[in-house]
């Protein structure tokens, strides 16, 4: 179960831009992501190398937390993402995402956000 510092230093970790490390410190070895509903990336290695993937496609990542609740090993964060592409387009994803601790490691996360209008 995460205590609140716990959870406080992982967000810090996030924001300061190591999204990829901050996978790799706070995730289990088989921990999942899922994005609304899509099926789930599952295993701490393919999460890390995915975010890799995203933060190659992109100059800047801005990071916030706006708010985050702490319920046993039930953890709720509405993040605010700002990803810069590498020509300067801004995309922002207003984002909860629920995760679930085993001890002091994120054991499952599921992201929730609107995905933007349909791509033609």
């Amino acid at each position: 179960m995460p205590s609140r510092a716990l959870l406080d230093e992982f967000i810090a970790v996030v924001e300061s831009g190591d999204h990829a490390g901050a996978i790799e410190r706070y995730y289990t070895e088989d921990a999942s992501m899922q994005e609304n509903a899509a099926p789930p990336r599952v295993g701490r290695d393919g999460l890390v190398a995915h975010e890799r993937g995203i933060l190659a496609r992109t100059s800047n990542v801005y990071s916030k937390a706006m708010s985050s609740v702490v319920e046993g090993d039930r953890v709720a964060i509405h993040w605010i993402f700002e990803l810069t592409s590498r020509s300067g387009r801004v995309h922002r994803v207003d984002e909860v995402a629920l995760q679930e601790w085993r001890g002091d490691k994120i054991f499952r996360e599921r992201f929730f956000y609107d995905p933007g209008p349909p791509k033609s």
